[in-house]
């Protein structure tokens, strides 16, 4: 196993400060400040390899290869001096547009011009990227108490150096966090969630964590989120007919599959609950928590069995269930340590059976909810939202966006090729102004981006994902993605993760007997439902494939990229199905599998 090592490389910048003088016939202003420094400069991910100091210049920063680009910020020590960045003109403080980056070293220049329009300084910022052929498998990651069945990789999040797996079937009898109780086996379909930090390059764990009500057939971790050192949990089976947050009822088994979500915070390394949530409508049958997205201090929660008629936002028909399935969406918002529902979202053409939430991504203040069973025969970005219901199961996705608090639609979303049974919003992923789409049910034929064979239906369930890109509030079709050794049966698309220009695809079906990366191994189909995952990257607005990606013990029905998260430049990829009978991290047992179904997690980087 390999482990990158990213080296800065020198530095060679060219500065510049011209004062041109004040006054005479120069075009100066008197008056006017000289000041052409930055008080920060800083990058979107990463940081660099220097503390900045204005009077400095040149400043260097190293990236992993999964970084295909990055935005600079740059602050103005004068208010009133104008930034360019590569010759674009940026407010400052406010960040430029994603700059591309290539495999190996990259300059962007960043100048400053005075008040008095005369004085400049220019600065240069050297950004390595590593190359492709340091993309590697990282870690190996088992649970603490590996048993056959646990399906410990079923979810996963990935936020810096903090990884969350979640582990739905577990069956220890303990309650919070770090219980004793990892080898006791009472509470089947209970579920546990594992939390890995990573320090120089090694992962190890660092807390084992339960519900604080748990419970055979709670299913906690059926879905995770990580924002920082905020952990949310969901778990779609728990019971209680509480309502809200903390409810007192969290012993009561009276509403079936109402489902719950539990936050824990982490400070100084340690964990405890924050809050254990419910819907303000909780019903049993509404499987609250199925899917979940954290955002800084916003929680976004599924719910794919309510039953309200309702539509649009804060609707006042929580109560009613004459659209069985129709499904909902919940937001939460923290302040300080306390966390208060802030909006209750159901589709503008809510019907029955839409399952309306059985996917979400949230990124900062857009939320994007997948309804895969959703019926319309529209097409494309801002599809009409008014179009017949001649497609079951086509499938669709709403963009909602806050503004001072107040959530409203912006978009409701259709593939280009609509069909029937597509499962279009299966999975979603949101990164800025860049949506994501699977509808791991697709069945044409086509191979690779933007291809012509959107028409051709006949590869069944072999996939697609969709890009969508937003421009002054519309969103508009950017690719249509295909594998690069597209099959019927391997359901490309299940998963998704996205981070800027960087999108990760999931294929738990794919079948070659490949390992580790770019196998030579992809028309092999040996090994069944092994599974795989595919790499792309965005340069300005045409998208390619860069990786395709392997387990590095690759069996029979691992379901390798069931689960993804994608954080800066590592990539975590769920193997539910995987036997391997290690415990911890890189186990040195990769290749017994005397443990169907315990599971795993693989850390790229």
């Amino acid at each position: 196993m390999r482990y990158m090592r990213i080296l800065s490389l020198a530095v060679l910048a060219v500065v510049s400060l011209s004062i041109f003088g004040c006054g005479g016939g120069d075009g100066g202003d008197e008056t006017a400040s000289n000041d052409a420094t930055l008080s920060s400069l800083t990058i979107s991910s990463g940081q660099l390899d220097q503390l900045f100091v204005p009077a400095q210049p040149d400043y260097s920063a190293a990236v992993g290869f999964l970084k295909a680009s990055v935005a600079v910020i740059a602050t103005a020590t004068d208010v009133n001096a104008s930034i360019k960045i590569n010759n674009l003109t940026v407010s400052s403080g406010a960040g430029s547009p994603a700059l591309e980056l290539l495999e190996g070293v990259n300059a962007i220049d960043v100048t400053v011009t005075a008040e008095d329009g005369a004085t400049t300084m220019n600065y240069t910022l050297t950004i390595t990227r590593a190359m492709a052929a340091s993309f590697a498998q990282q870690a190996y990651v088992k649970a603490s108490n590996t048993d056959g069945g646990d399906q410990f990789g079923w979810s996963v999040a990935l936020s810096g150096d903090t990884l969350a797996v979640g582990a739905y079937v577990e069956a220890g009898n303990g309650v919070g966090v770090n219980s004793g109780a990892q080898a006791d086996d009472a509470e089947a379909f209970s579920g546990a969630v594992y939390v890995f930090t990573r320090s120089g390059g090694t992962w190890s764990q660092q807390a084992y964590i339960k519900a604080s009500n748990a419970e055979g057939n709670d299913l906690v971790g059926y879905s995770v989120a990580l924002s920082g050192d905020s952990l949310a949990v969901g778990a779609y089976g728990e019971e209680s007919n509480g309502v809200g947050v903390n409810s007192a009822t969290e012993s009561n088994n009276d509403a079936l599959e109402s489902g719950a979500v539990y936050v824990f915070a982490r400070s100084g390394g340690s964990w405890s609950q924050q809050a254990y949530i419910k819907a303000s409508n909780s019903a049993a049958s509404d499987r609250l928590g199925w899917r979940i997205a954290l955002s800084d201090d916003t929680l976004a929660v599924g719910a794919w069995g309510e039953d309200s008629n309702g539509s649009g936002v804060n609707g006042g028909a929580q109560a009613n269930d004459l659209a069985v399935d129709s499904g909902a969406v919940y937001l939460f918002t923290r302040s300080s340590e306390a966390w208060t529902q802030q909006a209750y979202v159901k589709a503008s053409n809510t019907a029955s059976d839409d399952f309306f939430g059985f996917s979400v991504a949230l990124y900062g203040d857009t939320l994007a909810v997948g309804a895969w069973g959703e019926d319309s025969t529209g097409l494309g970005g801002n599809a009409g939202a008014g179009a017949s219901n001649l497609k079951p199961g086509s499938g669709a996705v709403y963009v909602f966006t806050r503004n001072s608090g107040i959530w409203a639609q912006q978009a409701y979303v259709k593939a280009s090729n609509t069909d029937a049974n597509d499962l279009f919003g299966y999975s979603v992923a949101l990164s800025g102004d860049t949506l994501a789409v699977g509808a791991y049910l697709e069945a044409g034929n086509g191979v690779g981006v933007n291809n012509g064979a959107q028409g051709d239906d006949s590869l069944n369930e072999s996939g697609a994902v969709y890009v969508f890109a937003r421009v002054t509030g519309v969103w508009s079709q950017q690719a249509y993605i295909k594998a690069s050794n597209t099959d019927a049966n391997d359901r490309f698309g299940y998963s998704l993760a996205l981070a800027d220009d960087t999108l990760a695809v999931g294929a738990y079906k794919e079948d070659s007997n490949g390992t580790d990366i770019n196998s030579g191994a992809q028309g092999d189909e040996s090994s069944d439902e092994s599974g795989a995952v595919y790499v792309f990257t965005r340069a300005g607005i045409s998208w390619s494939q860069q990786s395709y990606v392997k387990a590095s013990n690759t069996g029979d029905a691992d379901f390798f990229g069931f689960n993804l998260s994608l954080s800066n430049d590592s990539i975590a990829v769920g193997t539910p199905g995987e036997a391997g009978n290690g415990i911890g991290v890189n186990s040195a047992t990769q290749a017994d599998d005397s443990l169907p179904g315990a599971g795993s997690v693989y850390v790229l980087q």
